[in-house]
């Protein structure tokens, strides 16, 4: 009888031994924290913030190229609210009944708070004082993550993607929609470069007025890196004081203009008062010569994105006539 109560004894000991040391074994985290930590992803925004998300499954996207980026990353499902550009401009297959936060100008920090986000999608590019920016500190105060990016050129694209990719875990996606887009872009930058860079004129036409663009925009970018020379580079005052006048010593070989707005009537028709009816703008080289070009919005106003080639195989194109 004694033997077998000592027997219990040392079993117990043992047990409790074993026991202690399981629950000290120390520094490992339960199984859930180590997958929690395993989707963490930490990255710097536009605006120098780090920024850390974890797995997040209510996404806004305050902008129709951020959302279609969101997309494009495999994040489809978890975005719950967009701007109304996203309806407007893009076809993503989105839900009918997805929420609405306003207007990419004029977001409605009431509608994405009510939507309850883990994650904000904005552009650091907006200045307004009711632009994306003035959000961060009311988004701040109220626990939701706000990443900020900036995208004009496509390696912005890339970078922005390549975030995004990493967030959501897809790397197939990163391959397919950047990587595989930008062998197709160096394909053909290699296969088509101008040689004697003929000199461009790029114009911006809206409602209000006309609007000379350099090299540093997107579609400016574009014609440099297809071996065009950007008059506006030279003349920088062509920004501020834009006139036919100015043009016309200049000369250049082709004018390429962008329709901007949703009034595409109304923005021809201001081209053509200011511009068109000048006598002498049917005496420039590039009229005479019908390389005075009207571009599509969908591949030079709104951000290509997975289609950032295409746009560059169209102005391959038109060079090439």
């Amino acid at each position: 009888m004694f033997k077998n109560r000592k027997l219990v004894t040392i079993l117990s000991l043992c047990l409790m031994v074993c026991f202690c040391l399981t629950a000290c074994g120390g520094s490992q985290q339960p199984a859930e924290d180590q997958t929690a930590s395993a989707e963490a992803y930490t990255f710097t925004d536009a605006l120098g913030q780090e920024i850390t998300v974890n797995n997040p499954q209510r996404v806004v996207s305050l902008m129709g190229s951020f959302s279609e980026i969101w997309v494009l990353a495999g994040g489809a499902d978890t975005l719950v609210g967009t701007s109304f550009d996203t309806v407007d401009n893009r076809d993503l297959g989105l839900p009918e009944n997805i929420a609405n936060v306003g207007t990419y100008q004029d977001p409605n920090i009431e509608e994405i708070l009510a939507l309850e986000p883990d994650l904000v999608l904005l552009s650091s590019e907006t200045t307004r004082t009711d632009s994306h920016v003035a959000l961060k500190d009311a988004l701040s105060s109220a626990g939701i993550t706000a990443a900020y990016f900036s995208v004009t050129h496509f390696e912005d694209y890339l970078n922005m993607l390549k975030i995004c990719c990493d967030i959501t875990g897809n790397a197939d996606a990163y391959q397919t929609n950047g990587i595989d887009v930008q062998n197709q872009i160096n394909e053909i930058i290699a296969e088509n470069k101008m040689e004697t860079e003929p000199d461009v004129l790029l114009m911006i036409t809206f409602s209000g007025g006309i609007r000379a663009q350099s090299s540093d925009t997107m579609t400016g970018k574009m014609l440099a890196d297809l071996g065009c020379h950007n008059i506006l580079d030279d003349n920088p005052s062509l920004l501020q004081d834009f006139s036919v006048e100015n043009i016309i010593e200049t000369d250049p070989d082709y004018i390429f203009v962008i329709p901007m707005g949703n009034d595409d009537a109304l923005a021809e028709k201001n081209l053509k008062e200011n511009v068109e009816n000048n006598p002498a703008w049917s005496s420039l080289t590039a009229v005479v010569n019908d390389r005075y070009i009207l571009l599509p919005k969908d591949k030079f106003l709104y951000k290509p994105n997975a289609r950032w080639a295409e746009s560059y195989a169209y102005l391959t194109d038109l060079l090439h006539e």
